[in-house]
């Protein structure tokens, strides 16, 4: 099936090193190919259709395209995010709308529609499994055993020593997962900027991601940045929620004891083991809370 027109739109986000290393069709067809077990050639045969800016919430997908009447809908995370089937909703639904735009949706005349499909790319630091269905009915409220809407996504481990089927089949994935690596290894003990132009520096010299890190690499250096800036900010604000989440938890812990026991605060919390220097932080929260 062949669509009406290309769904585009303008870039006004910034990009990501996965989704420049994959926005060229051979690239894409090659990782395709690695996932699906194709063995397509032509990459003229894929029509890109990824969304810069959907309506939902100003979201916009990774990568996007249609091949042999499928609609396949990539994304990369460096997070673990079980809303990632909720996301994919909402991307393929405002997909969908566009390629329907100009066609009677009101008629007696069945729609064709492209059968989606959806990945993720794991590189992330947190432990994940080679490979994990992510379902969008395990975040409904209610649960059913035949939910009336259903989606399933699939999130692929790409860090070193997984899935090495695929990262065999697509070497500009493997390369791609072998540049992060060295990014993040080196950002542990140098200054972030010099990190990124070390990795950069020795990959072009090893011939990992040679010519897209020779013709990209002022552009490659600065979403790099931007990318470990903000895959930091979110690990600090989900290391702070667990940390908020374990105090509140214990503060209440604290008030049962000396609800149930008669002890005063100091007691209540010698009980619980509450180090001494942690103390006069939950005294302030009992004052606060009367």
């Amino acid at each position: 099936m062949t669509q009406d027109k290309e769904v585009t739109a303008n870039r006004t986000y910034k990009s990501s090193v996965f989704t420049m290393v994959f926005q060229e069709k051979k690239e894409l067809l090659e990782l395709y190919n690695a996932v699906s077990g194709k063995h397509y050639e032509d990459p003229e045969e894929l029509e890109i259709n990824t969304l810069d800016n959907a309506i939902y919430m100003s979201i916009k997908n990774d990568l996007s395209f249609i091949i042999d009447s499928r609609l396949s809908l990539y994304e990369h995370q460096s997070t673990y995010n079980p809303n990632l089937p909720l996301r994919c909703l909402f991307y393929v639904a405002d997909i969908y709308s566009k390629i329907a735009l100009h066609k009677d949706i009101y008629g007696s005349t069945p729609l064709s529609i492209p059968s989606p499909q959806f990945v993720i790319f794991y590189n992330g630091e947190q432990e994940v499994p080679e490979r994990e269905i992510m379902q969008l009915s395990n975040l409904y409220t209610v649960k059913e055993e035949r939910p009336k809407l259903e989606l399933e996504a699939v999130m692929l481990n790409i860090r070193p020593g997984h899935n090495q089927r695929l990262m065999e089949a697509s070497r500009t994935l493997r390369e791609y997962a072998e540049f992060v690596e060295r990014v993040r290894k080196y950002a542990k003990t140098m200054v972030l900027e010099e990190a990124v132009e070390r990795a950069v520096t020795e990959c072009i010299a090893e011939g990992i991601l040679r010519e897209f890190l020779e013709k990209n690499r002022a552009e490659v250096i600065k979403v790099c940045l931007y990318e470990y800036n903000q895959e930091e900010h979110m690990k600090f604000v989900r290391e702070e929620g667990q940390k908020e989440g374990q105090e509140s938890t214990q503060l209440e812990n604290i008030k049962n004891l000396m609800k149930n026991t008669g002890w005063n605060a100091k007691e209540a919390m010698n009980a619980l083991g509450i180090p001494e220097e942690e103390q006069e932080k939950y005294k302030n929260k009992l004052l606060e809370g009367q």
